[in-house]
């Protein structure tokens, strides 16, 4: 828009102050958006601001710190960060599991049992442990998925065109029109059901593009511990993404 064109190119964030704490707020602006609004993501902390386009960055400014009591409410209640890093417990398969950095030479990262329960125990140079620790995770969820889809293409009589894992942040899973399904390497991190549905659900969207009620009969006679499953995205799904 020619307004747009003159006002110039927006910063991507704005730091605002609130009772003396800082807080940085990521601008994205909508030619759709009819008000400012604002969100918190309850997964990563990220506070972000929707402007619409003729909205000025004065006016956006004075909105953020008019809400900045509202924003120190919602980080709040955000889960703290879990980094890989020695002696962080992090949940496998549901399972906790402590992270043991067992030597500094390079060997497989493996599960064991320590003196205090369950335990992934590393070995390689500090400074690489966080990959080596992702790394693993990701190879354990492309098993689980592969296992899974196994499962679900005998029951329905076909299978999808690839697998891709990736760290989505807006869903879990989800399904292309070309039959290709993504998830998201975190399901790793819940229990074994929850990724079983997930997958159960994306496969099920090869025969429904749609969320109908056939579809969702299609997913029950698939899977037989959907409730179970969507119960425990609704209540834990949010503090998988704290881990990493």
């Amino acid at each position: 828009m020619r307004v747009a064109l003159l006002r110039g190119s927006d910063p991507d964030h704005i730091d605002i102050l609130h009772e003396g704490v800082k807080f940085r707020v990521v601008l994205r602006r909508r030619p759709t958006a009819r008000r400012l609004t604002l969100r918190v993501s309850s997964a990563t902390g990220e506070v972000v601001m929707t402007l619409p386009a003729r909205t000025s960055l004065a006016v956006a400014r004075t909105f953020a710190v008019s809400h900045g009591g509202w924003i120190a409410m919602r980080l709040a209640k955000v889960p703290d960060r879990v980094a890989f890093e020695a002696g962080a417990e992090l949940p496998l398969r549901g399972v906790p599991h402590r992270i043991l950095h067992r030597s500094e030479r390079s060997g497989v990262t493996l599960v064991t049992e320590a003196e205090n329960g369950p335990a992934l125990s590393v070995a390689c140079e500090a400074p690489h442990l966080p990959r080596r620790v992702r790394d693993f995770l990701e190879r354990e969820v492309r098993k689980d998925l592969a296992q899974s889809v196994s499962h679900y293409t005998e029951k329905l009589g076909q299978g999808p065109k690839r697998i891709t894992v990736r760290d989505t942040r807006s869903r879990w899973g989800s399904c292309t029109a070309r039959g290709e399904l993504n998830f998201s390497w975190r399901l790793i991190l819940a229990p074994p059901l929850v990724l079983d549905y997930l997958v159960a659900h994306e496969m099920a969207h090869l025969c429904e593009m749609n969320h109908s009620s056939r579809f969702w009969s299609l997913v029950g006679s698939l899977c037989p511990h959907v409730e179970e499953a969507e119960r425990w995205l609704k209540r834990n799904g949010a503090s998988l993404h704290r881990y990493g």
